[in-house]
């Protein structure tokens, strides 16, 4: 009988799902319109997933990540945004760090993960988290001139606002591990500088450049500046690799040959086929990955690290994509919840209304910027402004695929606890905002 102690719960795993097969209402999913329709909807919506986010914002995101536990000292990120750094200054640059970035929130979690491991705290980790994809300059734009400036104002202080809220909580909540966090920090050697600051802070930027600039949304406008950037945003973004493959070879000891070799293909590529620009740029992701895990040092430290994050977290993410687009559908789709269910159930401005609006929102996934253009048909099928706020709070912030991978980078304990207070926080914005400006 001993064996069976350690052996249940497989054993329990396969006899359910043996039973789940053995049952399986296949003629009922055939002859129902919703359930076909809820396993089109998560295929579609993983498609348009991979084809619009993996290959423009998470591989970057993830050579980001990579970068930041391989080129940034953890004395930095500890001084900076530590369990024992300023209180001030870590909350101040968490919670606005996300303005010059155009990432939604798939988009921010490796980055999240970076500086989390690499000795940020809990709350300011948290505060970032939550904050980064909520108050990007385009998304505050785009909400203040579709859904008026006073939602705008009101979802950029919002989100900085509760994103300290959340990370001091977060902080408080936990106060025992980061108590635990600081004693090991404090007995850290002083890490050894080998590149000055300012090398670092340029390769950065010319990451983050690539990563804004290649997800730059075409505007409503064919004129104006915005227009104006995103007509000449590959010409940018050429630019921008240019200068990373100068910085592979002088700063990174990259042989110049083999950069200029892939340099050389991907220019070849990108004006053999103006119209496909996706294809020059997956040739130098794949340049850029064989450079780096080829070349000793650095470099293939900077793979490594970065193809850690991307096992980790992107097959959580498509997982949870799948998931979300059979519950919620897209956006004008059905799916197994009925979108009217939603749309009656965050009219007005009650304390049900908007927790619905926060629940909903944590659970649904927002592309970036497409949270505005959902909010404009919603508000016009009778959603409150209060609770419209709070899922403009919350839905950047989470979704179903996120939960799954914070849950693996900082347990489940302190995902649940995130989750409860941004759906918490959200709903007590949007029942104030509700009440003052509704």
């Amino acid at each position: 009988m001993k064996i069976w102690q350690e052996e249940w719960k497989p054993l329990a795993v396969i006899v359910a799902v043996f039973i789940l097969c053995f049952y399986l209402p296949v003629e009922a999913i055939q002859n129902s319109e919703r359930l076909r329709n809820a396993f089109f909807e998560s295929l579609y919506l993983v498609r348009w997933y991979a084809q619009e986010h993996v290959l423009l914002c998470l591989i970057p995101a993830f050579f980001i990540a990579g970068a930041i536990a391989v080129f940034i000292s953890q004395d930095a990120v500890m001084k900076y945004l530590g369990a024992k750094a300023n209180k001030i200054l870590a909350y101040g640059v968490a919670s606005v760090s996300g303005t010059i970035l155009a990432v939604c929130s798939c988009t921010v979690l490796p980055l999240f993960a970076g500086i989390y491991r690499m000795g940020a705290g809990l709350g300011p980790a948290t505060a970032f988290l939550y904050s980064g994809p909520a108050i990007n300059v385009l998304a505050i734009i785009l909400t203040a001139r579709i859904l008026g400036l006073q939602l705008g104002i009101a979802r950029a202080v919002g989100a900085i606002v509760f994103s300290i809220v959340i990370g001091l909580a977060m902080d408080f909540i936990f106060r025992k591990e980061e108590l635990e966090k600081i004693e090991a920090q404090g007995s850290l050697p002083e890490p050894e500088v080998t590149r000055p600051l300012w090398q670092n802070a340029l390769f950065f930027a010319v990451m983050v450049g690539i990563l804004i600039f290649a997800n730059w949304a075409q505007p409503d406008t064919t004129v104006g500046l915005w227009a104006s950037i995103y007509a000449i945003k590959w010409w940018i973004t050429g630019v921008l690799a240019l200068a990373l493959a100068l910085i592979l070879v002088f700063w990174l000891d990259i042989p110049a040959a083999k950069v200029v070799l892939i340099a050389g293909v991907t220019l070849v590529l990108a004006l053999q086929f103006p119209q496909e620009p996706l294809i020059a740029f997956t040739v130098g992701v794949v340049g850029l990955s064989w450079l780096t895990s080829t070349t000793k040092g650095e470099a293939q430290e900077w793979f490594i690290s970065s193809w850690d994050f991307a096992k980790q977290i992107l097959p959580l993410l498509l997982m949870g994509v799948l998931v979300a687009g059979a519950l919620l559908g897209r956006p004008g789709q059905e799916a197994l919840i009925p979108s009217e269910w939603v749309t009656q159930a965050v009219g007005g401005n009650s304390l049900l209304s908007n927790f619905v609006a926060s629940f909903a929102g944590a659970f649904m996934y927002f592309a970036t910027l497409t949270e505005v253009p959902i909010l404009q048909g919603l508000i016009g099928s009778g959603m409150g402004e209060g609770p419209a706020l709070a899922l403009l709070l919350a839905g950047p912030a989470l979704s179903l695929p996120n939960m799954l991978v914070i849950r693996n980078i900082m347990g489940t304990k302190k995902t649940v606890v995130f989750v409860l207070l941004v759906v918490v926080m959200a709903t007590i914005s949007g029942i104030v905002y509700g009440v003052f400006f509704g």
